[in-house]
Parts: C-alpha cells; structure tokens; sequence
C-alpha cells in the first residue's frame, strides 16, 4: 500500500483555477490569540491536483493528501461539495 492508511482531508474554497490541472484550494481557520483572547483568522492555501479541470472559482472542495505530484503540489481534489453560483 503508497499511501497512508488515514490519508488526511480538508475541506476548502477554489480561489484559482488558472492553471493547467491545478487548482489553488484555501483553507481558512480561526484560532484564539493566547493574551487578548480574541480570535484571529488563520489562512493557508494548497496547490491541489484537478485532473479533469473540473473546478470553479469560489467552489467548496474536499482535498486529500497525496503523493508529490509537481515541486508545490501535494493534494488532489476528491470531490466538489458545493458550486459557486
């Protein structure tokens, strides 16, 4: 078996799709700050992999971890959740 028993997902929204077969997915959570308690947005953003160049911009997607497919890309797109209107 390549991959890990429990490969890890998430769940994000397409901000780019320029690319061919790639897809820009970011991932935006909020955690407290440790003094002021406040809650600050945290953002990440992932190269994924969209093998039929299925995604839109502003689609909520699954992502799963993968083998290195490019120097940046780790990720493949498994699914579209919900499409942008």
């Amino acid at each position: 078996m390549n991959e890990r028993a429990n490969p890890r997902t998430r769940i994000g929204i397409v901000r780019s799709n320029k690319m061919d077969k790639t897809a820009v997915v970011e991932i935006v959570r909020f955690v407290r700050h440790p003094l002021y308690k406040k809650y600050i947005r945290r953002r990440v953003r992932y190269q994924a992999h969209d093998a039929n160049n299925g995604c839109g911009v502003g689609d909520e997607v699954r992502i799963i971890e993968t083998r290195p497919m490019s120097r940046n890309k780790r990720w493949r797109v498994v699914a579209t959740l919900r499409s942008a209107q």
